[in-house]
């Protein structure tokens, strides 16, 4: 499975000339934890729920003025489409991160994978093993008595 099969496409975004008080709108409206920031489509940094609470607000500064070129982690980790959920999953625990922006060859932003929907698809596939087990497992089991 690839990481085309997995990511979301609908990616929120925000640009790094647009204060930090717009991208924690844009997070709330969404509900989600972190936005992409792209400039003509590349993915130049990702800010995430944490950063506005650490580099912003306990930093004492104004999210209005602040823009999230000042905030963001630039230059982030991207994967792109044709690379396998297992690789993709190990650049997100060499890099201790849980989303992923993920690129065409071209670098554009195609969309996002997060750790969140990896769990979960295995989640469902682990669930689907009980049932199969049970159904082809033999009545008695060794060292059991029935």
């Amino acid at each position: 499975m690839t990481v085309n099969d997995l990511c979301r496409r609908d990616v929120d975004t925000v640009t790094y000339d647009q204060s930090a008080l717009d991208a924690a709108r844009c997070m709330r409206d969404r509900q989600v934890g972190s936005v992409v920031v792209v400039d003509a489509h590349r993915p130049v940094g990702i800010l995430t729920d944490r950063d506005l609470t650490v580099r912003v607000l306990a930093a004492g500064l104004d999210p209005g003025t602040t823009r999230v070129s000042e905030v963001m982690t630039p230059s982030p980790t991207t994967v792109r489409e044709d690379v396998t959920i297992v690789d993709a999953v190990g650049a997100m625990r060499a890099g201790r991160f849980r989303r992923l922006p993920v690129i065409r060859s071209n670098g554009h932003l195609v969309g996002i994978l997060a750790l969140d929907d990896v769990l979960a698809m295995a989640a469902d596939e682990l669930a689907q093993v009980g049932p199969l087990l049970r159904r082809e497992s033999p009545h008695r089991w060794i060292g059991r008595q029935t």
